[in-house]
């Protein structure tokens, strides 16, 4: 198959042409973010190769499939940046890659929290700039303290078991419990019970109608004075500009962030010599209990292998057979 991949690095490229060497797709790597105006550029391509913040939306895909294109292959786990009507009224198959590695993601939480609770980032400048004081580095065991995990699937039961390693009180809620969340020491309450009783609150749940600006100024306060808030799932689940208020009347008493819900003029390009434009971001970093990072909690060895070759796998199986038969049922986005 002719695949255009859209939002390509030399990392993507690496590990993509590495799962292909056996394939022999024709892969097409492309530098820029799948948009209205570069969609053309797919044209006589059987499929294209989209990442998290291509744009996939009903005229996007109109022009992908006048050029020939039958199939989305996600690079990625979620695709709430995908017009699914439009695409079945296309008749295009789209397909993701659902279980990338959980690990990558929870230990990248789990990471934010170790870093905030404890200043890791402040004590690096610190240092490098010959201060050793510790004033205002001062942090708090995570032993015995209670943690609520808001989503319990792949992700979420990781980082439940790398939670109760610490010894920590975890509590969870999902609409959906697990059985393996319970095993790996979670309790589930409801969500304004999770909210009042943690020290620290992770986001593990996708972005959907239903949980667009889950936390919001409503949610915010229901939550404990200064407690810790990560978000490592997406960008939207949290309301920024309540979030910032929060952080200013110190509800919020710490923030990590690997997601931003106006990320995509922002993550994955190096912007260091512009002046950033979104306000809201820009307010953000100027919080010395905020940490964010790129949208990396993803980015390893072991998870960037996977996405490669799961996606290289639906590529071969809709060239085979025709039709998404041979995918992976969880690997479909019905």
């Amino acid at each position: 198959m002719r695949v255009a991949v859209f939002s390509t690095k030399p990392y993507d490229k690496r590990f993509l042409a590495a799962a292909n060497a056996e394939a022999g797709h024709d892969l097409v790597f492309l530098e820029p973010r799948l948009s209205a105006d570069t969609a053309p550029l797919a044209a006589g391509c059987d499929a294209v190769c989209a990442f998290v913040n291509d744009d996939l939306s009903a005229p996007v895909l109109e022009t992908l499939a006048g050029g020939g294109v039958r199939l989305v292959a996600l690079r990625s786990a979620g695709f709430n940046h995908v017009d699914l009507a439009t695409a079945r009224r296309l008749g295009l198959t789209v397909t993701r890659v659902p279980g990338y590695s959980p690990h990558a993601v929870a230990e990248h939480c789990a990471g934010l929290i170790l870093a905030l609770n404890r200043k890791i980032h402040r004590a690096y400048n610190r240092v490098r700039e010959h201060n050793f004081a510790l004033n205002g580095l001062l942090g708090f065991d995570l032993h015995g303290r209670t943690v609520g995990v808001v989503g319990t699937g792949k992700i979420g039961v990781r980082f439940i078991r790398i939670m109760a390693g610490f010894g920590c009180r975890v509590l969870a809620a999902d609409p959906y419990p697990s059985d393996e969340a319970v095993a790996a020491g979670a309790s589930y309450v409801p969500l304004p019970t999770l909210l009042a009783e943690s020290d620290i609150v992770t986001l593990h749940c996708p972005l959907t109608p239903d949980t667009h600006h889950l936390i919001d100024e409503e949610r915010i306060a229901q939550m404990r004075d200064g407690v810790m808030l990560i978000n490592t799932s997406r960008g939207a689940l949290v309301d920024t500009a309540a979030v910032i208020r929060g952080l200013k009347s110190g509800k919020i008493g710490y923030l990590g962030l690997d997601v931003y819900e106006e990320e995509a003029d922002l993550f994955f390009e190096d912007l260091s010599d512009q002046m950033l434009r979104d306000d809201l971001f820009s307010r953000l970093v100027t919080f010395p209990n905020v940490l964010i990072t790129g949208h990396q909690a993803f980015f390893t060895e072991e998870a960037l292998h996977n996405i490669a070759t799961t996606t290289v796998g639906s590529l071969t199986a809709y060239e085979r057979e025709g039709t998404p038969a041979d995918i992976q049922p969880d690997a479909l986005v019905h």
